[in-house]
C-alpha cells in the first residue's frame, strides 16, 4: 500500500484510470473474475446465519461489553465468510498478499494484496438491517486496482476499477455516477455513528452537519455504496481500518467521486475519511474536518 503522501484532487478523480492503464487486460480480467467468485463464496457462508434469531456475537473490545463504545463484535458469519474467501485465494491466487479483518495477514509476492471485510457493519448484522455489506479490493503499490461492495441480502453488488463502474442486483445493471458538485447546503451527508469518534472530530462532523440539507446515519459500507449511485453528497467516518475504506474508495473514484483523508491526502490505511461526490462537497467539507488535529 502507498504510504502516506500529498494528492490533489484530480490525482484522485483520475486514479481508476490509472488503475486501468498500470494493469494488463488479461489480469484484470482475472482479478475481477476472482473478487466475484469471493462475493458470491461470502455471501454463501454469511446468509443461513442473517436474521436468524440465534446468532451469537463475541466482543472483540478487550475490557468487554460495556456500552455500544465498548462493543466491537464478531460472529460465526464473519468468520466463515473470510475463511470462504481466502481458500479461494489460497487455491486461484497464492502469490497475492491478503489483508483480512478477522485473520490478520498474509504475505504474498506478486505486489497485489486483497483486502478483505466480510462483514462491514456487523452491529447492524446482528441487529437485522440490510446495510452491512461484504468489501473486497485488490490493491498494489500506487492504491486500489479494483473494489467490490456486496450486499448479500438485497443482492445488490457494486463495483469499481479496471474499467468497471456499475451496480448489478434484482433490478438489472446500472451505471455508477456520483452526482458531481454541489452546494452544501443541498447535500446529503451520512455517517455510521452520530459521535463520530473522540469530541473533536464529532464536533466538526456536527459543523457540517448543521449546513447540510440532509443528515443521515447508520449506514455502514452502504453509504459508499449510495454515494458512487449519486444519491449522497459526503460520507465523513473517523476510526477506519484499511480494510474498512479500500474498496469503497476503488467504487467511488471509479464513479468520479473522490475519497481522502481529513487532511486531502491518502485514505487507504484507513483513520478519518471523507468521501465526496464532487470537488465543492470536498472543499466544503475540508475546510471544517482539516481543521481537527
Amino acid at each position: 500500500m502507498r504510504g502516506q503522501i500529498a494528492v490533489t484532487s484530480d490525482d484522485i478523480i483520475c486514479s481508476a484510470l490509472r488503475s486501468q492503464d498500470r494493469t494488463d487486460p488479461a489480469e484484470a480480467a482475472r482479478i475481477i473474475h476472482i473478487a466475484h467468485r469471493l462475493a458470491d463464496a461470502a455471501r454463501v457462508a454469511i446468509l443461513p446465519h442473517f436474521r436468524t434469531g440465534t446468532l451469537s456475537a463475541e466482543n472483540k473490545f478487550a475490557a468487554g461489553a460495556t456500552s455500544e463504545g465498548q462493543f466491537d463484535p464478531v460472529t460465526a458469519a464473519d468468520h466463515a465468510a473470510e475463511r470462504a474467501m481466502r481458500d479461494i485465494l489460497a487455491k486461484e491466487r497464492p502469490q497475492d498478499a491478503i489483508l483480512g479483518e478477522e485473520f490478520g495477514k498474509s504475505d504474498g509476492t506478486s505486489g497485489l494484496t486483497w483486502v478483505l471485510d466480510p462483514i462491514d457493519g456487523t452491529r447492524g448484522f446482528i441487529a437485522g438491517t440490510p446495510t452491512w455489506g461484504v468489501l473486497i479490493a485488490a490493491m498494489d503499490a500506487q492504491g486500489a486496482v479494483y473494489g467490490l461492495i456486496d450486499q448479500p441480502y438485497i443482492g445488490e453488488r457494486f463495483e469499481g476499477g479496471l474499467g468497471r463502474a456499475c451496480m448489478t442486483g434484482p433490478h438489472g445493471t446500472r451505471a455508477l455516477a456520483a452526482c458531481g458538485d454541489r452546494a452544501l447546503d443541498a447535500a446529503t451527508v451520512m455517517t455510521t455513528f452520530p459521535a463520530v469518534g473522540t469530541a473533536a472530530e464529532g464536533a466538526a462532523f456536527a459543523e457540517i452537519a448543521a449546513r447540510a440539507r440532509i443528515v443521515r446515519y447508520g449506514c455502514d459500507c452502504y453509504a459508499y455504496a449510495l454515494l458512487a449511485l449519486g444519491q449522497v453528497d459526503l460520507v465523513i467516518e473517523a476510526g477506519l481500518n484499511a480494510y474498512d475504506i479500500c474498496a469503497p474508495i476503488a467504487v467511488i473514484e471509479a464513479a468520479g467521486g473522490i475519497v481522502t483523508n481529513w487532511q486531502g491526502g491518502p485514505a487507504v490505511d484507513g483513520g478519518r475519511v471523507v468521501a465526496a461526490a464532487g470537488r465543492v462537497q470536498h472543499d466544503a467539507a475540508l475546510k471544517v474536518l482539516s481543521q481537527v488535529r
